[in-house]
């Protein structure tokens, strides 16, 4: 019997109200508390404005009309016109505060989210889609904004314009004012059909537009793959299914709101038709004035608004519940690789790197690591290692290289060392001293890193070989002088101001290759990681990195993960790692005459860069 699924985290509404975290959104309005009991302020202005027109027109009506007091009637006008001059002021000074409000809030809710983005572990990013992520920064950030703008403050000012007209109409009339409010309760009744309806369509409308994200996000990333293979027409009917399931969960929407709007006019209407009928006899007995009960038909009009208007606002606030939730997960989500705050002593930042690994073991499901330790036979079988008890030297000044076949731990072992994860068991040190004892900056300021899949960011060459680096434009063109970039940069247009493509897309790898290398120089580390180095330049370039390596790994601790075998047989140390074990370690010529698997990797690879003549001789 298959389980039943999950609900995905975006497809989860919450609560409508949950005082925990309100009380933690607010905190980020103290620094705005000006701004917020502002725009209140104005709110409740413009709230009791609404009942100074009815009031004008019960005066016009009941004393100056039967007086023929022309007076009355112009100081009256005058005073309705100030009224409604005063209203778009408030109305206009409320909408830009709370919009500033909302604005400045979601700035640094933006900010404390990429800050905390950017200290959380490697290991959170395996988890968790790069799409997933830039909703929270965008898409929930913004549904707070409108919680800011819309939502909190003008539902305050709705419920004080309510308070304000409810009293008005109870002093001037309080058993009309009961007439008036007969038909509450069935507003009360149809805004919970409808926040009810809402709450279906918003969640529908939500999943459709995540999967037209996802679709379109992996599209655009396979264009190359969907143009070869001539899919176009496929996978634009495949897209249509999905934006017409869009349409449909919109349509949806759409019908609530149309229903809605028009059920509330008619509650009005009916509450008006029960206010002038309720009036009309009191009228004709006098004990009831015209003018009070044309005041109750514009306050009655006037009093059905903000009931309408908190309807909206309740869903605004469940969406912001469920978005600030999401977002404040992600805000307690806690490093599973913790940086020490302590200083490192002189050993760790002296010149020569030595670097240590002591019985390592390392499995990639940290959650069932927390349940599992290694040592038994019920362990090894039910984790599945990537490093078994990984113990090795890597001398100060020396290059320690490591091969095997794919899976076999070898770029696990730089991920550890750059403490992107950190082992279940074991330890590692450089010049004696437990990494998990560094602060991270200072332990990656040793590292100079090449990897295998290239990341360039999409600016100037200059910036991507400087990044941080405090480095002059000479240091800059020095470093790249040295792997021989120096030449090719020359001949693009704007050369080292030559702006790249997204992830460096508008050079060859061999060429981005060259500048991670030249920034692996520029960062002029003690200690140099190289996985795969080399694998994706051709032979001229390749005989030109390895003329700069020779300068650049020189008093520097190297360790290399090689695929080539003939890129490191001149390494100092060769491990051999097979299934996270290391079966073999030596020099090249000492393990080509063990001949053991490193004598067998090095025969296929011999033997497939020979040429089909050479095998057949």
């Amino acid at each position: 019997m298959t389980a039943p699924a999950l609900p995905h985290e975006d497809d989860i509404l919450g609560k409508a109200y949950d005082r925990k975290l309100m009380r933690r959104l607010l905190v980020y309005t103290r620094p705005y508390r000006k701004l917020m009991y502002g725009a209140f302020a104005l709110l409740c202005v413009e709230g009791g404005i609404q009942v100074v027109g009815p009031l004008l027109t019960r005066r016009v009506i009941d004393v100056a009309v039967p007086t023929h007091n022309m007076r009355i009637v112009v100081i009256s006008t005058a005073l309705f016109f100030l009224a409604l001059v005063t209203e778009f002021v408030t109305s206009y000074g409320q909408t830009w505060l709370t919009s500033l409000l909302g604005q400045r809030v979601m700035r640094d809710l933006r900010m404390e989210i990429f800050e905390h983005l950017q200290r959380l572990s490697v290991s959170y990013f395996d988890r968790n889609p790069a799409g997933r992520l830039i909703t929270r920064v965008t898409s929930d950030v913004e549904t707070l904004n409108e919680l800011f703008t819309s939502g909190v403050v003008s539902g305050l000012g709705d419920l004080f314009t309510l308070a304000a007209i409810s009293v008005a109409m109870l002093i001037m009339d309080w058993r009309l004012a009961l007439a008036s409010f007969a038909v509450i309760p069935f507003v009360v009744l149809v805004s919970g059909l409808f926040r009810k309806g809402v709450r279906n369509t918003y969640r529908d409308i939500r999943v459709r537009l995540a999967r037209i994200n996802s679709f379109l996000q992996e599209r655009l990333t396979g264009m190359r793959i969907v143009q070869l293979f001539g899919q176009e027409q496929g996978e634009a009917q495949r897209f249509d299914e999905l934006n017409r399931s869009h349409l449909d969960a919109n349509l949806k929407s759409i019908t609530v709101y149309a229903l809605y709007f028009p059920a509330i006019e008619l509650l009005t209407s009916i509450a008006l038709a029960i206010l002038i009928v309720a009036g009309a006899s009191r009228v004709h007995a006098t004990v009831l004035s015209v003018g009070t009960v044309a005041a109750f038909l514009q306050l009655v009009r006037r009093f059905f608004q903000p009931l309408q208007d908190l309807s909206e606002k309740y869903n605004i606030l469940q969406t912001a519940m469920a978005s600030s939730e999401r977002i404040f997960t992600l805000l307690d989500t806690r490093p599973s690789v913790v940086d020490s705050l302590e200083e490192v002593g002189a050993r760790a930042k002296r010149p020569g790197v030595e670097v240590v690994f002591e019985d390592v073991w390392f499995a990639y499901d940290l959650a069932h690591m927390a349940k599992q330790l290694p040592g038994s036979e019920h362990d090894a079988k039910t984790v599945e290692w990537v490093l078994k008890g990984v113990s090795f030297t890597a001398r100060a000044g020396e290059t320690l290289a490591l091969v095997g076949h794919t899976g076999a731990g070898k770029t696990t072992i730089v991920n550890l060392l750059m403490r992107f994860y950190d082992p279940q068991r074991g330890r590692i040190t450089i010049n004696g001293l437990d990494i998990r004892t560094m602060p991270l900056q200072e332990l990656r300021s040793m590292i100079g890193y090449v990897q295998q899949d290239i990341f360039l960011f999409a600016g100037d060459i200059a910036t991507n070989i400087r990044l941080s680096n405090p480095i002059s434009d000479e240091d800059v063109v020095r470093a790249a002088a040295e792997v021989g970039a120096d030449r090719i940069i020359r001949g693009f247009p704007k050369g080292y101001g030559q702006v790249l493509g997204e992830r460096g897309a508008s050079i060859s790898v061999g060429e981005r290759q060259l500048l991670s290398f030249a920034r692996a120089i520029a960062a002029n580390a003690p200690l140099l990681l190289l996985d795969e180095a080399t694998s994706a330049v051709d032979s001229e370039i390749e005989a030109e990195i390895h003329a700069a390596l020779s300068v650049l790994v020189a008093g520097r601790t190297t360790i290399a993960v090689a695929h080539r075998l003939s890129t490191i047989a001149n390494a100092d140390m060769i491990l051999v790692l097979h299934h996270g074990d290391v079966v073999e370690r030596g020099t090249h010529r000492e393990l080509i005459e063990r001949a053991g698997l490193y004598n067998t990797l090095w025969r296929l690879q011999a033997g497939e860069s020979e040429s089909p003549l050479q095998r057949a001789g």
